[in-house]
């Protein structure tokens, strides 16, 4: 296990899940993964820390002010080292800021953003709060790829974004999967979604790294959880789909330190 340090921009740095019930997910996650959370109080808006071993690797929080009807879902945060140079790009080509560039005391600045298809996405340029502490440990995040019907529109706004070289590793017709690359380093991904796939909605998956995917499955189901796609093997080890009780949705991956699910998720099956 090693501490991360800052991210690179454009890569992926912080996962958050919004929910109406923080008490009920607090409850469900550490359980599933053994995390340790923390409140930060009313200052932070009741934004509650998950921690691995004492280092933050996720949080959870209640929707913002206007958007109490939100689905609950995990939101994917990209590092950056300007926010609002981000948000400037972000609408000039063609995305929305969903909320605006906005200080957290000490922690750093956000904003969340949608891309042309809908898709949120959040933006984080750290203070003293660079993002996950662990990346590829057991109960951290391992992997993000964005699930996308316009690839090619998709591809062209987060490589304006962020300056991504973009590896297709697919054919580009049944399986098309592109990797999303910084410094020669592999961050994330972006996945068509098939046509037949009519009632799955663009989106950013998470993966989050665990010591035995089936004893995770079984937690996740005595929480309350739903297993969306069951686990199935991938280059890399195991691997599912699964939603907790509120029904956000994330993949669990059993695999080795330093690997990537690439092109796992359930679009694959």
């Amino acid at each position: 296990m090693s501490e991360r340090g800052r991210y690179p921009d454009g890569a992926p740095c912080w996962p958050e899940l919004t929910t109406q019930d923080v008490p009920g997910a607090v409850r469900f996650y550490r359980d599933v993964f053994g995390w340790t959370c923390q409140d930060l109080g009313p200052r932070y808006w009741h934004y509650t820390m998950c921690l691995v071993d004492g280092m933050a690797v996720a949080a959870i929080t209640p929707p913002a002010v206007g958007l109490e009807s939100i689905e609950p879902a995990w939101n994917t945060y990209f590092a950056t080292s300007d926010v609002e140079a981000s948000a400037v790009r972000v609408e000039a080509n063609e995305g929305k800021l969903v909320i605006l560039p906005t200080t957290m005391p000490d922690q750093g600045r956000f904003a969340v953003a949608a891309d042309p298809e809908g898709t949120l996405f959040g933006l984080w340029q750290a203070g003293t709060h660079y993002g996950s502490r662990l990346y590829g440990d057991i109960g951290a995040m391992c992997w993000n790829e964005v699930n996308a019907r316009n690839a090619r529109g998709t591809d062209q706004f987060y490589r304006a974004l962020f300056g991504y070289q973009q590896v297709q590793i697919g054919d580009g017709i049944d399986f098309d999967y592109v990797v999303w690359v910084i410094r020669d380093q592999p961050v994330c991904g972006r996945l068509r979604v098939p046509y037949e796939a009519e009632g799955l909605s663009p989106h950013w998956q998470l993966y989050l790294r665990v010591t035995d995917c089936a004893a995770a499955l079984d937690r996740v189901v005595r929480g309350g959880g739903s297993v969306l796609v069951s686990e199935h093997e991938s280059p890399h080890g195991p691997i599912a789909v699964v939603a907790d009780p509120f029904g956000a949705d994330f993949a669990i991956c059993q695999h080795a330190p330093g690997a990537h699910p690439i092109g796992t998720s359930h679009l694959m099956l």
